[in-house]
């Protein structure tokens, strides 16, 4: 890795050795950035307090080998990325107004699919996961992790059976809790269909009949009116002498023709004038039927009110027209067929929430064998890397129980008993240590001293990274609290697993730092930065020196020399 302006490193070239390597330095010499670079890499959180004083950005750039044809490979191709001999060239910029960028092969990429391709290239270790692991939510997850494919089948069925679950008991609650509301809806519903279907409105009936009541009630004046202009029109067979409109423009037109053929213009006022004339005629024939068809009877009238009457005390209520109102029975009754049939949908829900209680019974009864023959193999592990780590005679184990239901409704039967259940089953996980033989196992949060804890945090993590099909372990000082004895045998089982797979330590101890294939020394200059020859590969002399201090803070002490050049005899005699 190069970094540049992160923190208190300015410029600087990270090399890490395929096998073990060991960043060391004096505290607040920027060990920890070392951690910090690779999470950014790796897609972690952009903070731009990071960014040196001064400086506009931060650069993190690493070169990592992916295994050929694996997902992370294969990922990054699908993303443009070009590999190059089976490397890949990651970079991370963070600027000081806190923008993030990521490049991935030569190409611009989105900071989470860094994050995806972490999930397959590297695991981080840390002090803060050892606080997660006390946790006994966490615990669960890391024993159904350990697990594998034992408990993630069940677990995803039990998921997705829990999930339907919650669903079909909040529409049940629903239902159930609302029955009174849905019957007074209904009722209502009912009444208001009732009174619509007896009146039987038919769509646009109001308008028919206000346009009827308005002509019945003005039949005198209509007929007066229209007697009138039929007489003025057609003449009136009681006045022989009168003059009639139809009569004088058939005497202009006759007038007209008899000399049209000598004038083409007049001619054509002669043919819009016989125009005229047919009008007249059709007007007086309509006006004389109209008249002749009026009809004036009051009862009619009467029962057009009536039923005008009746239709506005449905418009009233249910619309503003008896369209809307025809429109409201339709939508009424679709919504009282739901609501009627909200019976049944009840019936059905709660067989189906039996049946769904039924299935994660048997889902969780799954989950816990499962977990509980994981959590033998798992025990087992860890005590046996205690017994590597200089705890010969703790024992691990773990407590697996279920806590009782307040009711049956409340739980699910898991070995015959109802129990309270969740989203992840029935389980309740904590990992338990007893120290020495004769002490009763107790919650490593307890029963564990500070670097009882470290070592078994370390050895969990050990077991974790046999089953984690990652390339590379990163280790931040979870030897924290350890010294001696124990703390070489971390360092001989960390080197141990560096055979398999890339190691990478930052570590306070000599006795871990000794049994490294590679150890970085990360000091600041004078001005308290850390340069780019201020991350320098220990070898020899200069290896025994940083041992030295680190073993006695004297990098000249005759004795610390000693103690260190016995280290790394040791280190070589098992490596």
């Amino acid at each position: 890795m190069r970094i540049r302006s992160l923190g208190v490193i300015d410029d600087a070239v990270v090399e890490l050795s395929p096998g073990f390597t060991a960043v060391t330095g004096e505290t607040g010499a920027g060990k920890t950035m070392v951690v910090t670079s690779l999470g950014l890499l790796l897609g972690g959180r952009a903070d731009p307090a990071l960014v040196r004083i001064g400086a506009k950005s931060a650069v993190v750039e690493g070169r990592i080998s992916v295994p050929p044809g694996g997902p992370a490979a294969l990922r990054a191709e699908e993303a443009g990325a070009e590999l190059d001999d089976g490397t890949l060239l990651i970079s991370r910029t963070v600027s000081a107004e806190g923008r993030s960028r990521a490049h991935l092969g030569g190409r611009s990429v989105p900071v989470g699919m860094l994050s995806e391709l972490a999930d397959e290239l590297v695991a981080v270790h840390g002090q803060t996961d050892q606080q997660g692991l006390l946790r006994p939510a966490r615990q669960r997850e890391a024993l159904d992790r350990y697990a594998g494919g034992a408990v993630t089948g069940p677990h995803a069925k039990y998921a997705a059976a829990y999930r339907r679950l919650r669903a079909v008991s909040v529409e049940l609650d629903e239902l159930t809790t609302r029955a009174r509301e849905r019957a007074q809806e209904a009722d209502l519903l009912r009444f208001g269909l009732n009174e619509i279907e007896g009146v039987e409105p038919r769509a646009g009936e109001d308008v028919e009949l206000a346009a009827e009541a308005e002509r019945l009630g003005h039949a005198e004046a209509l007929a007066s009116a229209a007697s009138v202009a039929h007489a003025a029109l057609a003449g009136n067979p009681e006045d022989p002498e009168g003059v009639d409109a139809t009569t004088l423009v058939a005497g202009a037109g006759r007038a007209l023709d008899a000399v049209r053929s000598h004038d083409p213009a007049l001619a054509a006022l002669a043919d819009r004038m016989g125009e005229i004339s047919i009008l007249l005629g059709d007007v007086a024939g309509e006006l004389a039927g109209y008249a002749d068809n009026l009809d004036a009877d009051p009862l009619r009238l009467a029962a057009v009110e009536e039923r005008r009457a009746a239709l506005t005390a449905l418009t009233r209520k249910y619309g503003e027209s008896i369209d809307a109102v025809i429109a409201w029975s339709q939508e009424g009754a679709e919504r009282l067929t739901e609501l009627d049939g909200d019976d049944d949908r009840i019936g059905e829900l709660a067989a189906e929430r039996d049946a769904l209680r039924n299935e994660l019974s048997g889902l969780a009864q799954a989950l816990t064998d499962a977990r509980t023959e994981a959590a033998a193999r798992f025990a087992e592990a860890v005590t046996a890397e205690l017994a590597s780590l200089a705890m010969p005679h703790a024992r691990v184990s773990f407590d697996i129980r279920q806590t009782e239901a307040a009711d049956e409704a409340s739980g699910v039967e898991v070995g015959g008993r109802s129990v309270v259940y969740g989203p992840s089953g029935v389980d309740e996980v904590e990992l338990l240590l007893a120290p020495h033989p004769g002490a009763p196992p107790r919650p490593i949060a307890k029963g564990a001293s500070g670097g009882e804890l470290s070592r078994v945090m370390l050895a969990v993590e050990v077991v974790f990274a046999g089953t984690d099909p990652v390339p590379t372990y990163l280790f931040d000082e979870v030897d924290a609290g350890v010294g001696g004895k124990a703390a070489v045998e971390i360092g001989r089982r960390l080197a141990k697993l560096a055979k398999s797979a890339q190691v990478v330590v930052v570590t306070h101890l000599p006795q871990v730092a000794a049994f490294a294939d590679r150890q970085l020394l990360v000091e600041k200059t004078n001005d308290g930065s850390v340069t780019r020859s201020g991350v320098t590969v220990l070898e020899g002399e200069d290896r025994v020196r940083e041992l030295s201090r680190m073993l006695a803070g004297q990098e000249d002490s005759e004795t610390a020399r000693a103690h260190a050049e016995e280290l790394l005899a040791t280190a070589r005699a098992d490596g």
